[in-house]
């Protein structure tokens, strides 16, 4: 074996312990959607990776293969720890891969595409082991800006009939202004009453062409009427939501203050945190401890979330203090020796700061988020209990600090 096609197969074992079945075009992704949070990823390394051939194939196969199923476990179609994430269904070998790991394997898949997969061989794959694929179909909007936001998707005639069918599981679509979304909402259901829907506004980034990013803060200026005309449909749908993480971190407000309060930290504590917990912080334990707010200043742009913080973040923010408190999900990237999604280690960024302490609130973890995420993240719950909640308007007065 050559040194280059060792250091490739030391590649994709790291991907397979992260549970990802690391397919590669051999390429940045070709679709170049506008809005693609994969465009930059200057803030983070990747490794060059060929085009996967048959022999790389097998070697993967093989490789997953020697780890145990577990129950609930799905493994992603796609490496993006350590390789560029695209649209895998442009390979020409996809579908034959997919369903050779299906059959010779009792491993669950996830997996998402904007609408690449054959509809026929999809379909009929989710037939014949069912239960087994979580096809979660990027759909992002039917009607007018398609065009600008993706120019190399299929049309949507294709999304349609690929939604026409027992293999997707969920269809994800976003507000781009008014009539967009709910728009979008009613056309899916018509074609699959049993898709879940998973909707809500896109979060500009930095390095996001102006337009684009113009056009997502108009999907979300939108956002509440949009979810208000849903709401109101009443579809047969499962209809989840992902809005601005702010409001994901008021309609979670009672555990976030729980899981803190168990922190026993002291008023002159200082802890580090992204503007979303810092609001329900401030509004509800204005002087428990010292809040450290850390803009996401590596992302840039309309983020402001906890868990997509690096320690570079945070290290443009500490001046004086001797002892900082920081959040567990800040360095769970899925590799499990505590590196930020940068891939700076816990301990790189500690070495840089001598003077000062740092410990980790172990509590406050990534398990905790995801978990928050999805048991109030219905569409339902974000209207009935933010939209028409007194209390958020306070909430959302909370000011920033500079």
């Amino acid at each position: 074996m050559s040194q280059d096609t060792a250091q490739l197969y030391d590649i994709f074992r790291r991907e397979i312990n992260d549970r990802k079945i690391p397919i590669s075009l051999g390429k940045t992704c070709p679709v170049k959607c506008a809005f693609c949070y994969e465009k930059d990823i200057s803030y983070r390394e990747t490794y060059p990776v060929p085009l996967t051939t048959q022999e790389h194939w097998e070697f993967i196969l093989s490789e997953v293969k020697k780890h145990p199923t577990k129950k609930g476990e799905s493994w992603i179609i796609g490496g993006n720890e350590y390789m560029e994430w695209t649209d895998l269904f442009l390979h020409p070998k996809a579908m034959y891969w997919l369903e050779e790991f299906l059959d010779t394997t009792d491993k669950d898949v996830i997996f998402f595409t904007v609408g690449y997969a054959e509809p026929e061989r999809i379909n009929r794959l989710a037939e014949k082991y069912p239960g087994r694929i979580n096809f979660e179909l990027s759909v992002i909007t039917l009607s007018e800006p398609r065009k600008k936001l993706m120019p190399h998707a299929p049309s949507v005639a294709q999304v349609c009939k690929v939604l026409d069918g027992p293999a997707v599981t969920s269809a994800n679509f976003y507000s781009f202004g008014p009539n967009t979304m709910s728009e979008d909402a009613q056309t899916i259901s018509r074609i699959n009453p049993n898709v879940l829907l998973w909707m809500g506004c896109l979060t500009a980034l930095k390095y996001i062409d102006d337009d684009t990013c113009a056009l997502m803060r108009r999907g979300r200026d939108s956002l509440a009427d949009e979810a208000k005309k849903i709401y109101q449909a009443e579809l047969p749908n499962t209809q989840m939501i992902h809005t601005e993480s702010y409001i994901t971190a008021f309609l979670n407000r009672k555990r976030i203050l729980n899981v803190f309060d168990g922190c026993e930290l002291e008023k002159g504590d200082t802890v580090a945190m992204a503007g979303n917990v810092y609001r329900v912080l401030k509004l509800f334990r204005r002087n428990r401890a010292k809040y450290l707010y850390v803009p996401n200043a590596t992302l840039g742009g309309d983020s402001d979330c906890s868990t997509l913080l690096t320690f570079r973040d945070v290290a443009q923010r500490l001046t004086n203090e001797t002892m900082v408190y920081l959040p567990k999900v800040i360095m769970e990237r899925s590799s499990s020796d505590y590196r930020d999604i940068s891939g700076e280690s816990f301990e790189e960024f500690k070495e840089q700061f001598p003077r000062k302490r740092f410990r980790i609130l172990h509590k406050i973890n990534s398990h905790l988020s995801n978990k928050k995420l999805y048991e109030k993240g219905y569409l339902k719950n974000y209207v009935e209990d933010y939209l028409n909640e007194p209390l958020a308007r306070k909430f959302e007065a909370v000011a920033l600090p500079n």
